[in-house]
């Protein structure tokens, strides 16, 4: 009798510790990273590598509140391939913020801050590439909206013949992301929308503002050893405009026209 009880009462703190390991909150803290190889880095409608390949990879922090903060860095080219940089060759980006959901809704905001660095050194008569934006999302679902606020030179950009400044530089992003079913698959879309301040007169030489479309759909692997590994493509094109003689803002100096449309893969993953 007294080891049958012995037996039970093991069993019960047994059970008992497995309740309470169960009952545990959750973390407020959350860890993630990512990384990615893409045919050719596209951002904005731009190719930042001359239309050559990009590997990109971030780490991110989340806390349970809303608040988050990261960094994601990816290899250029177009500082040199413009000759406005000498050894420049990367983009490493800093950013925070506070996202969450309207009550209990579908609609979700995001609200944030963030920094483009280019390690390097700028060639004479050139200004400083790295970028301060502010930004604000809404999202409904698969729908979504971004506006960013540039609040130093829009990478390092003063087209006009004043060499005015371009901090008030703003683009407003429309996006799609829509999944099939629970396949694993998504469709998605782009829209956007660049006003550059102070960007000149209207020729293409010199009209640094545009706007850009993309159009794609990837696939992520949802369980197993490849979990939340994705696969995908896409298809970007702008309005951006060339003048008789072929050049434009986004011509570089081996001219080579950033602007062109391209058709991009990739593979990537989180972790």
């Amino acid at each position: 009798m007294r080891k049958a009880l012995s037996t039970i009462a093991a069993g019960c703190m047994l059970c008992a510790a497995t309740i309470a390991q169960a009952q545990a909150p959750a973390s407020e803290h959350s860890f993630s990273a990512n990384v990615g190889l893409y045919s050719n880095y596209i951002f904005r409608g731009i190719s930042q590598t001359s239309g050559e390949p990009a590997l990109q990879g971030g780490f991110d922090y989340a806390h349970s509140s809303g608040f988050y903060a990261g960094t994601w860095a990816s290899n250029i080219s177009w500082l040199e391939d413009f000759g406005a940089y000498k050894r420049s060759s990367l983009e490493w980006d800093f950013y925070g913020g506070y996202k969450g959901t309207f009550g209990k809704s579908d609609f979700t905001f995001d609200v944030g801050t963030i920094y483009y660095y280019y390690p390097g050194d700028k060639n004479a008569g050139f200004y400083d590439a790295d970028t301060w934006e502010i930004y604000g999302a809404l999202g409904w679902k698969f729908l979504g909206l971004k506006y960013s606020y540039s609040l130093q030179d829009y990478f390092g950009a003063r087209p006009n013949a004043s060499q005015d400044k371009t901090d008030g530089t703003w683009y407003l992003d429309l996006f799609a992301d829509y999944p099939i079913g629970e396949s694993g698959f998504s469709v998605n879309a782009h829209y956007g929308i660049l006003d550059v301040k102070n960007d000149g007169t209207k020729s293409a030489a010199t009209k640094a503002s545009y706007n850009d479309w993309k159009i794609g759909g990837k696939y992520v692997v949802p369980t197993g050893t490849l979990k939340d590994l994705t696969i995908g493509a896409f298809y970007s094109d702008n309005d951006v405009k060339t003048n008789g003689a072929g050049s434009s803002f986004y011509v570089d100096a081996n001219r080579y026209n950033t602007a062109k449309d391209a058709f991009v893969v990739y593979v990537s993953k989180s972790f």
